[in-house]
C-alpha cells in the first residue's frame, strides 16, 4: 500500500485518475490534451499509477488504452476506513465513491487483481467446473481449445449456441470466449424479468478475455469484457465482476470462497 498512498500524493497523478473516472479507455496522446504536462511527464505519472495498481492497460492494435482500477483503493478501505468515524473520512469515502463509479460512457470494462497463485492453478480455476462452481455459482463445460464450444451451466439452466465459443486458448496465459446466450430457462433459474431478458437476448454477443501474467509469487489477472455500446448488460456485469473476482481470489488464497450474500 506504500505506492498506492505514494501515487495518491501527487496532484497530477490524481487529475489523471479522474480523468479516467470520467471517460475510462483513454490512450496516452487522449490523457495529455488539455494538461498542462509534457507527454513524458504524463509517461510517467500513468507509469507511477501502474505500478501502484491504480491504472491498468490494455493492448488495441498499436494503441495502449489506460483504465481505472479501484482494487487498491477498496483495499485500503477494508484495513482502515472502517475504524475511524465517519466525519474524520468524509473526503477518502468521497474519493472511494468515485473511484468505484462505473463510467456512463464505456462499455468496455476492464479489472486488474493480484492473486497469491501459479498460473496453472489460477488457470484451472478458470477453466475445471468444481472450481467455477465454487466462486461464481457457474459450471462450463468445453474442452478449452480455441473455436470450441463452450456450455454455461447455472441455476439448473443451460446455455449454449454455435457462436458461443473459445476464441482464444493459451494455457496459463490468455483465455478468451464469447457469450452470452440469455434463456427464458436461465432467466428464471437467475429471477431476471422477461422484459430484461428479451432486451439482453438482442444485444451484440460480448467476450471476456482473461489476461494472466506472473509476478514474483502473485499472478496478475486482467478481466476484460467489451459489450453492445447501446445494450444494458455492461452496467449489469460492472457489478457483478467484482465481488466474483474477489471470491475467486479468496478461494484460490485461503481454500474457501467468499460466503454468499
Amino acid at each position: 500500500m506504500d505506492a498506492v498512498f505514494r501515487a495518491l500524493a501527487d496532484p497530477s497523478r490524481r487529475r489523471l485518475l479522474d480523468r479516467l473516472r470520467d471517460h475510462d479507455g483513454q490512450t496516452l496522446r487522449e490523457l495529455c490534451a488539455g494538461l498542462d504536462m509534457a507527454r513524458q511527464s504524463v509517461s510517467k505519472h500513468l507509469a507511477a499509477l501502474e505500478g501502484a495498481g491504480l491504472v491498468t492497460t490494455v493492448r488495441r492494435g498499436r494503441e495502449k488504452l489506460h483504465y481505472l482500477n479501484a482494487v487498491p483503493i477498496n483495499a485500503i478501505a477494508e484495513r482502515w476506513i472502517s475504524r475511524f468515524d465517519r466525519g474524520r473520512v468524509t473526503a477518502l469515502a468521497d474519493l472511494k465513491r468515485a473511484l468505484e463509479q462505473s463510467p456512463m460512457d464505456s462499455k468496455t470494462f476492464v479489472y486488474t487483481t493480484y492473486i497469491a497463485t501459479t498460473p496453472e492453478r489460477l488457470w484451472q480455476a478458470l477453466t475445471e467446473p468444481a472450481f467455477t462452481e465454487r466462486y461464481w455459482g457457474v459450471a462450463f463445460e468445453s474442452d478449452w481449445t480455441t473455436g470450441a464450444p463452450l456450455v454455461w451451466k447455472q441455476g439448473g439452466a443451460t446455455m449454449s449456441d454455435p457462436e458461443q465459443v473459445v476464441l482464444v486458448s493459451d494455457p496459463y496465459r490468455q483465455l478468451a470466449y464469447t457469450w452470452h446466450t440469455f434463456t427464458e430457462q436461465w432467466a428464471r433459474a437467475v429471477d431476471i424479468a422477461e422484459e430484461v431478458r428479451a432486451e439482453l437476448a438482442v444485444e451484440r454477443r460480448s467476450t471476456v478475455t482473461f489476461d494472466l501474467e506472473p509476478q514474483g509469487r502473485q499472478v496478475k489477472l486482467t478481466v476484460t469484457q467489451d459489450f453492445d455500446p447501446e445494450g444494458i448488460l455492461h452496467g449489469m456485469c460492472s457489478q457483478g465482476w467484482p465481488p466474483i473476482l474477489s471470491s475467486l481470489k479468496t478461494l484460490l488464497e485461503t481454500g474457501e470462497p467468499l460466503p454468499a450474500n
